[in-house]
């Protein structure tokens, strides 16, 4: 293995193969400036041919090859590391393999950011989905997100009622919980024509127990183009998991933006279940910006909830300390920094900021909308 991969990268690495690259990732920087011009012919243009084919070819996998190749990135890491410390430890680091090595480290790295943009990643830079619903996205004001939180709470406290244990736990199976996230895609684009979804796949990841470690409930694979959950996390949460991955799957890149077409779907969805899950998520993150602008008045709001849904939050909450661990805090630097690499400059905070298009969505179409 270790002489096929040496012949592997002697072949790929010619002089070529870095002009082109190298001119690629140039070419990526430039377009990147260009919002509309990505919308219109990347986003709408080469992106659903490659999403498409991609799905096509590994959709119809019972397991992520996704997974399965970050597994054997992840293995090679750590053959890779032990085989440097080894040789550090025997002095047989050399300059010349010191060159090599990192000429290689350079290529590789350089490899999978071309390849990471041109297979999704331009999507960061694209218009978005508040120009496509014609959204006017500015600074909201506290009474603004006080409405909203009143708006989202009469929802929870209807929806959580409604939907019954029986429905909630049909999800346990996945190919339900899958199915169900299909139909709600299927149902918001018949008012969204730009949410339609088509073909179909998404997965439970093998990494799931691991992400509790790290602190992840779903992610999308630009590479296989496949979109994996978390499903060890309270069902109750996975509908609308499942329906922001397949956001990531349309074209949303930023995590904001994937909320909130996960919201739009998961809305159009007629199962109470469905509709409970994203106002759960979607009150979860008003509440919280409510208490860092006034606590007072998002206490107010929580002392009234059903009692059923205190439930569920108590119920997430214990999950989550459950698996709180020392490595968690680097970790949501890590993605925190490489959110904000991506057009994203708040962060993980990235992922609050949806309250502004709920916001822009309701003063557009009214209370009545969300």
């Amino acid at each position: 293995m270790k002489e096929f991969l040496s012949r592997l990268f002697q072949h790929i690495m010619k002089g070529w193969t870095w002009a082109l690259l190298i001119a690629l990732a140039i070419i990526i920087k430039v377009i990147s400036s260009y919002p509309a011009l990505i919308e219109r012919d990347y986003t709408y243009g080469v992106y659903p041919i490659i999403s498409s084919t991609q799905r096509f070819l590994f959709g119809w996998l019972p397991i992520s090859l996704g997974d399965l190749f970050y597994s054997f990135i992840i293995l090679w890491l750590i053959v890779k590391a032990g085989q440097l410390v080894k040789a550090i430890f025997k002095r047989r680091i050399t300059r010349s393999s010191l060159l090599k090595g990192l000429q290689q480290f350079i290529f590789i790295c350089l490899f999978i950011y071309v390849a990471f943009n041109l297979l999704w990643g331009l999507n960061y830079n694209r218009v978005g989905i508040a120009s496509q619903l014609g959204l006017e996205m500015k600074k909201y004001n506290l009474r603004e997100l006080d409405t909203l939180t009143a708006v989202l709470q009469k929802r929870l406290n209807e929806y959580v009622v409604l939907a019954d244990p029986q429905q909630r736990d049909s999800f346990y199976k996945k190919r339900n919980l899958f199915r169900e996230s299909f139909e709600a895609y299927h149902e918001v684009a018949k008012q969204y024509s730009f949410l339609s979804y088509y073909p179909q796949s998404i997965k439970p990841s093998i990494f799931s127990y691991v992400g509790n470690v790290l602190g992840f409930s779903g992610y999308y694979n630009p590479f296989s183009g496949e979109a994996q959950v978390n499903t060890t996390v309270p069902v109750f949460t996975q509908p609308f998991i499942a329906c922001h991955e397949i956001g990531h799957q349309l074209g949303y890149g930023k995590e904001n933006e994937a909320n909130f077409a996960g919201f739009l779907a998961c809305r159009a969805h007629p199962l109470p279940a469905f509709r409970y899950s994203v106002y759960f998520d979607m009150y979860n993150y008003t509440i919280n910006e409510l208490y860092r602008r006034d606590s007072v008045a998002a206490k107010a709001f929580v002392s009234t909830l059903s009692p059923l849904v205190k439930k569920d939050f108590k119920e997430l909450r214990a999950f989550y300390d459950k698996y709180e661990n020392p490595m968690e805090p680097v970790i949501t630097w890590l993605y925190g920094n490489y959110l904000k690499a991506n057009r994203q400059p708040a962060g993980r905070q990235t992922y609050n900021q949806v309250v502004a298009f709920l916001i822009a969505y309701q003063k557009k179409f009214g209370k009545d909308s969300l």
